[in-house]
C-alpha cells in the first residue's frame, strides 16, 4: 500500500521537527498509541491500540529513524505485529517551510500488511490509514498550540 500525504502546520519547521522527534510528545499524536519506549539511538518500540473493524486490536511495534537531515527529513522504518496481523513500512518524512510560521510536513511511503487484516482489501485499508493519518495531523496541530499533555486521538 502506497501512503503518499502532505499537510501544512501553522508552526516553524523547527518546532514542528523537534515535536516529531520527541517521544513524549509524539505519543500524544498518535492515534492509539499507549507508549514509545526508546530502546537505542532514534530506536523505540512502541505500543498501539486500534479500533477500527477488522484492524482492530493492540500492536507492538519496533520504530527506526535514519537518515536524519535536521529540520529537512528522515527516514522512518516501522515493524508491528499483534493478533489481526502485521504491519511494515518504510517512509520519508519530509519538512519544508512555507513563510515564517508555517511547514510542509509530507509522508512518502509504503506499507506492507499480512494476517487477517490482509483480508479486508486494499481499499478498506486505505481508508483506515488515511483516517488515522488525519487524526494524527489533528494531534500535531493540538499539540503545536497547546503544548505537551494533550492526550492522543483514538484509532
Amino acid at each position: 500500500m502506497k501512503i503518499e500525504v502532505d499537510h501544512v502546520f501553522p508552526s516553524p519547521q523547527e518546532e514542528l521537527w523537534n515535536l516529531l522527534l520527541d517521544p513524549a510528545r509524539l505519543t500524544n499524536c498518535i492515534p492509539g498509541c499507549e507508549q514509545m519506549e526508546e530502546v537505542g539511538l532514534d530506536t523505540y518500540n512502541a505500543t498501539l491500540k486500534i479500533g477500527v473493524a477488522s484492524v482492530k486490536g493492540t500492536y507492538i511495534g519496533h520504530v527506526q529513524i535514519s537518515d536524519k537531515r535536521a529540520y529537512s527529513d528522515y527516514k522512518l522504518s516501522v515493524e508491528g505485529s499483534g493478533a489481526p496481523g502485521f504491519v511494515r513500512g518504510e517512509a520519508t518524512i519530509g519538512l519544508l517551510g512555507e513563510g515564517e510560521r508555517q511547514t510542509r510536513l509530507s509522508i512518502n511511503g509504503e506499507a506492507q500488511v499480512g494476517g487477517l487484516i490482509a483480508s479486508v482489501g486494499q481499499r478498506f485499508l486505505h481508508g483506515i490509514a488515511r483516517q488515522m493519518i488525519g487524526v494524527f495531523f489533528r494531534n500535531i496541530e493540538k499539540e503545536l498550540v497547546n503544548g505537551a499533555g494533550i492526550p492522543g486521538g483514538t484509532a
